[in-house]
């Protein structure tokens, strides 16, 4: 059931057909991992509370500091040295009291990361650590979590969507493989705040689509964003059968 308050604060999304009442309570119904809270983990867990869904955890074992402010939204000045998640914390609570917050302050481990997707509905991966997404992906594909996959650096990003639980979807490692640990990051290369807000939007649009069950999840699809030319592309990525993570190993 949706009380009073709750009609009226989701009502301009509970008119579009494609959520109605029975997406709204699908989504105060969902759980939702985030992990970091970033550029890109500020506008997703920003939307996703203010949508309605009803739990997001949050994690993320920084601090904020100043120069992340030109970007991280759901941080402010007052925030600065500040655990992130602490931070966040008081931003969304006050955006919407009806969300319930669990933290996680501290680097997670196999285990524990394990455990924490298992214990949600949906997982974004807001961070740009490449170690950090190769644990995260593992992970979901294991316990068969949809994992929404973002990221962001100088003028362009990349989105796409990860789901174990579609056969013919593929992993994070399907596509990017083993990586390169001398990626750059945006404390190196640079990024423009709009450009991880956009990508962080679409995440959260993504997510809310995963689970209000609408539209067309970029399952299979990776979109690439040149915000410099104002151009979307979106390429088909296809299950890799021989990928170490989610391939038969029986090929």
């Amino acid at each position: 059931m949706l009380s009073d308050d709750e009609l009226l604060r989701y009502s301009r999304q509970i008119l579009l057909k494609q959520v109605d009442i029975e997406g709204q309570l699908k989504l105060k119904g969902s759980r939702v991992l985030i992990v970091g809270l970033g550029g890109l983990g500020s506008p997703v867990a920003l939307y996703l509370a203010a949508a309605g869904v009803g739990e997001l955890h949050l994690a993320d074992f920084d601090s904020v500091d100043l120069t992340n402010l030109q970007r991280q939204v759901l941080h402010d000045s007052t925030s600065v040295g500040a655990q992130k998640v602490d931070s966040a914390i008081a931003r969304l609570s006050a955006l919407n009291p009806l969300a319930r917050l669990v933290p996680h302050r501290t680097a997670m481990d196999v285990d524990s990361l394990d455990a924490a997707v298992a214990a949600v509905d949906l997982v974004l991966d807001c961070t740009d650590n490449f170690s950090v997404r190769e644990a995260v992906n593992a992970a979901c594909v294991a316990a068969k979590k949809p994992l929404v996959s973002g990221a962001a650096i100088r003028l362009e990003g990349q989105l796409s969507v990860f789901d174990s639980r579609v056969e013919t979807s593929p992993c994070y490692h399907c596509l990017y493989g083993h990586g390169s640990e001398a990626e750059l990051t945006c404390s190196e290369a640079g990024v423009l705040g709009p450009v991880v807000g956009m990508l962080g939007s679409l995440q959260a649009l993504e997510a809310l689509k995963l689970l209000a069950g609408f539209g067309e999840p970029l399952i299979g699809r990776l979109l690439l964003v040149d915000a410099l030319s104002s151009r979307f592309r979106e390429l088909r990525v296809k299950r890799d059968p021989g990928c170490a993570v989610c391939g038969n190993p029986n090929g």
